[in-house]
C-alpha cells in the first residue's frame, strides 16, 4: 500500500477574522504546487466555505477552537481536509439546492459540491470531523512540489 503523501497543514484558532489566513493558506500552496488559476480559484473557494461554515456552525461561539487545514498533492487530484472538533456532521443531510431558488445564505455546500469532484465528510475519533474535498487534474501541475517541505 503506497504511503499518503505529507500535507502542507495550517492549524488556527476558529476565530472568522482569521478566514482571510486560511484563504491565503490554500491558494499560497496551489500556486507553490504549480496548480493553474481556474483550479487554484475552484479549490480555494470551496475550502473558504467550508473553512467557514466550520466557523461559524460547528464551533459557533468557539473562536478559540482549534481547526487545522491540509493539503494534499498527488499526481491525479488535490485535496484539502479541514478538520474540527465540532459535533458530527452529515454532508448527505444538506438538500441539493436549486441554484435558481432566491434565499439569503445556505449556499456553501452547494458551491463546495459544485467546484469541487468529491466532498466527504467523515467522523473523526474521539470526536470531530475530517470534511474531504477532492478536485481532479486534466493537468499534471507544473512543478514537483507536491509535497510540504
Amino acid at each position: 500500500m503506497a504511503s499518503e503523501p505529507t500535507p502542507w497543514a495550517l492549524t488556527i484558532p476558529s476565530n472568522l477574522r482569521l478566514l482571510a489566513l486560511a484563504r491565503s493558506f490554500v491558494e499560497a500552496v496551489c500556486q507553490v504546487c504549480g496548480l493553474d488559476e481556474s483550479v487554484t480559484n475552484a479549490v480555494v473557494m470551496a475550502a473558504d466555505e467550508a473553512t467557514n461554515n466550520v466557523m461559524r456552525h460547528a464551533y459557533a461561539g468557539r473562536p478559540d477552537a482549534p481547526l487545522q487545514i491540509q493539503c494534499f498533492f498527488r499526481a491525479d487530484s488535490v485535496e484539502v481536509r479541514i478538520l474540527d472538533e465540532g459535533p458530527p456532521f452529515d454532508i448527505h443531510a444538506v438538500p441539493q439546492l436549486d441554484p435558481a431558488e432566491l434565499r439569503v445564505g445556505g449556499r456553501g455546500v452547494f458551491l463546495m459540491r459544485t467546484l469541487m469532484d468529491e466532498l466527504v465528510c467523515e467522523p473523526r475519533t474521539p470526536r470531530g470531523n475530517t470534511l474531504r474535498l477532492i478536485k481532479r487534474l486534466r493537468h499534471p501541475p507544473k512543478t514537483d512540489a507536491k509535497q510540504a517541505p
